[in-house]
């Protein structure tokens, strides 16, 4: 399975390279105008994110979603833990329900594809990757950030080689089939928002092609009930 998967994802990767080309960092008011309304409601987001981290324990292993990504989430000692509350046009309805005011900017927004609260243990590093689809871009709202001793924020989501520091609040769109990479170098779990949305403008058979592949994914997710109560941390 995860030889598969990443043969799969790079010859999916180089067909969208070789037709559609782009900066690892958008214009979001371009590309994603939508962002400025999950922006301006980034503190309610951020107080469904600290509830949830309550309990968060139960929430899911990017790993233990996706075995095939364990060179990423079980890299270390360190946990990167997944609250999924849309995979891919499929939403996990149990999760929607925790979170009514992400749950409300979703329904209002159809071109985001999948959402996730993700969560970041002190100390956690991301190795550098790239992800498998530019038929969509990735969307970051800083929930909750730790500061390092310049009060500065601790956790880096280097992109390209490029150091990015995204204070509480701050947003940014960006395309991750660029080489990125990610510490916590915080004392405290760093809590993001991702956001996987449809990439604008594409040639129409990028388009067709990503329509095709996001369906596909979708339609498996639909089928594998034991996915959905992963994602909802149910075994």
């Amino acid at each position: 399975m995860g030889m598969a998967y990443h043969l799969a994802a790079n010859a999916v990767r180089k067909l969208f390279d070789i037709r559609i080309s782009g900066p690892p960092v958008l214009d979001a008011a371009v590309h994603f105008p939508a962002a400025a309304r999950f922006a301006a409601n980034w503190r309610g987001v951020a107080a469904e994110a600290r509830h949830v981290a309550e309990d968060i324990l139960a929430v899911p292993r990017f790993h233990d979603l996706m075995p095939e990504q364990a060179g990423l989430s079980a890299n270390d000692d360190r946990d990167w833990r997944m609250f999924i509350l849309k995979a891919y046009g499929v939403p996990i309805v149990g999760n929607l329900a925790r979170c009514p005011v992400l749950a409300g900017l979703l329904a209002a927004t159809p071109e985001v594809l999948s959402a996730t609260l993700s969560f970041l243990a002190p100390g956690k590093h991301i190795p550098r990757h790239r992800g498998p689809f530019r038929g969509v871009l990735r969307f970051h709202l800083m929930l909750s950030m730790p500061l390092d001793d310049d009060d500065m924020p601790a956790s880096i989501l280097a992109i390209d080689d490029i150091a990015h520091r995204l204070g509480e609040g701050d947003c940014l769109l960006w395309d991750d089939t660029y080489p990125h990479e990610v510490w916590n170098r915080g004392e405290r779990i760093r809590a993001a928002l991702l956001l996987d949305v449809r990439r604008p403008a594409m040639p129409w058979d990028m388009a067709l092609l990503s329509h095709v592949v996001v369906g596909l994914v979708g339609t498996s997710i639909r089928l594998r009930s034991s996915v959905r109560m992963a994602m909802e941390g149910r075994r």
